[in-house]
C-alpha cells in the first residue's frame, strides 16, 4: 500500500548501492590532489625517486674520466703510464621526513546547514598547505645546492651570482650584506647570462635549464625597471630579441633558460628556526641551518638544472576521511611522506642582491 515515500537517487552511491556518500569522499579527495598539482612549481623542475620501504635512498655520484695522448708501445693498463682514469666516487644519501599532513574537521550539522558546497573548500585548502610545503621545501634545497662544496674531490661546486656580476663558490655572500636595492629588469637579464655561462663552465646540459623567481623580480624583467614601464630596457623588447607578452605578463625564456615565478621562494633569515622545516631529517646547510632553513635575506632566485636537487617520497600524496559518530562530524586528512637533499652542486646557482 502506498503510504507517499519515494526512492530518491542517491547521487554519492556507487550503482546506486552501498554507501550513500561513497563518491563524495573521491570527489573531496580527487580535488586536494588536483589543488595539490596545480599549487606546485618545483615538482616537475627536480629529481624524485620512489621508494616502496625504508627510511633512505642512496644516490651514486660519480667524477669524470680524462683523456691522454698514446705512446705506441706503451701498455695502457699499466697504472704508471697515465692512461687509466681513476673516477672519483662518492654517494648522497636523502632520509625520508617525519609524515608531513594537514587536517580538517566538519561537522555534520554544519555541513547540513551550509548553503554551499564547504567541502570543495576544505579539500583545495588542505591541497594548497601541502604545496607549499613541499615548494618551500624544494626551493630552499635548491639555493642550498647553490651554497654547496663538490660532491667528489676535483669535482665542481654551486655557484652564487650577485647582480653586480660576481660569481662565488665559496658561501661568502649568503647572508646580508647591507644591500636592499631592488635590481632592476637589466641587471637580473645580465645575471641570468652570467648564470647561464656559469652552467655552461660547469658542463650542465642546455636541455632542461630553468629559473624561478619572485613575482616582484619576474615582472621586472618585463617592465625593464622597478617601476614605470620602460620598455627599451624590458627583456620583451623585440627590437633587441626578447620574447614574451606585456598583454599577457609572461616571459618564456632568458639565455635559453625557461622562466618561471613563484611565492614560495624564501626571502628572509630562517636559520635559527628550530621547528617547522627545520624538524626535518635532512640537514641540507650542512650544520649552517636548521633542516631546510638557512638564511635567504639576500636571495632573489634560482637558476639550475633539475638533476641539482632530489626527493625520496616513501608515501604520495594520499588522502584519509572518517565519520565519527562520538563526534558527529567527517576527519579529513591529507598526507606525504617524502624527503629532500641536494644531488649535484654544479647544477644549482642562486641569485643574489
Amino acid at each position: 500500500m502506498a503510504n507517499g515515500d519515494t526512492s530518491p537517487s542517491r547521487v554519492g552511491q556507487v550503482n546506486s548501492s552501498g554507501a550513500v556518500d561513497a563518491l563524495f569522499l573521491k570527489k573531496f579527495a580527487g580535488e586536494i590532489l588536483t589543488t595539490f598539482e596545480e599549487n606546485n612549481v618545483f615538482k616537475a623542475l627536480h629529481t624524485i625517486r620512489t621508494i616502496e620501504s625504508g627510511k633512505s635512498a642512496q644516490f651514486p655520484v660519480t667524477g669524470i674520466a680524462s683523456a691522454n695522448y698514446y705512446t705506441p708501445g706503451q701498455n695502457i693498463a699499466d697504472s704508471g703510464n697515465s692512461y687509466l682514469s681513476d673516477i672519483k666516487k662518492n654517494e648522497k644519501v636523502i632520509t625520508i621526513d617525519d609524515v608531513l599532513l594537514a587536517s580538517s574537521f566538519l561537522s555534520s550539522i554544519d555541513d547540513v546547514k551550509n548553503h554551499y558546497d564547504i567541502r570543495s573548500v576544505y579539500a583545495s585548502e588542505l591541497g594548497k598547505a601541502l604545496a607549499v610545503r613541499f615548494d618551500s621545501a624544494i626551493a630552499k634545497v635548491f639555493i642550498a645546492a647553490a651554497r654547496s662544496a663538490a660532491n667528489v674531490t676535483g669535482g665542481k661546486a654551486g655557484q652564487i651570482v650577485d647582480l653586480s656580476g660576481n660569481v662565488l663558490t665559496d658561501n661568502a655572500d649568503a647572508g646580508d650584506d647591507g644591500d636592499n636595492t631592488d635590481p632592476t629588469g637589466a641587471e637580473l637579464v645580465a645575471g641570468l647570462f652570467t648564470a647561464a655561462r656559469g652552467l655552461d663552465e660547469n658542463d650542465v646540459p642546455e636541455d632542461g635549464r630553468f629559473c624561478v623567481l619572485r613575482p616582484q623580480e619576474y615582472y621586472r624583467l618585463i617592465t625593464g625597471g622597478s617601476g614605470a614601464l620602460t620598455i627599451g630596457s624590458s627583456a620583451v623588447n623585440k627590437d633587441v630579441g626578447g620574447v614574451g607578452s606585456i598583454a599577457s605578463g609572461n616571459i618564456p625564456q632568458i639565455a635559453g633558460i625557461s622562466l618561471y615565478k613563484s611565492t614560495h621562494l624564501p626571502s628572509t633569515d630562517l636559520s635559527a628556526v628550530a621547528t617547522g622545516d627545520g624538524a626535518a631529517s635532512n640537514d641540507v646547510f650542512g650544520g649552517s641551518g636548521s633542516g631546510y632553513n638557512g638564511n635567504f635575506t639576500n636571495s632573489l632566485g634560482i637558476v639550475a638544472h633539475p638533476s641539482a636537487v632530489g626527493t625520496v617520497k616513501l608515501l604520495d600524496l594520499a588522502t584519509e576521511s572518517e565519520y565519527q559518530m562520538e563526534r558527529q562530524g567527517t576527519l579529513f586528512v591529507a598526507k606525504y611522506a617524502m624527503g629532500h637533499g641536494v644531488l649535484r652542486p654544479e647544477c644549482a646557482i642562486e641569485l643574489q642582491k
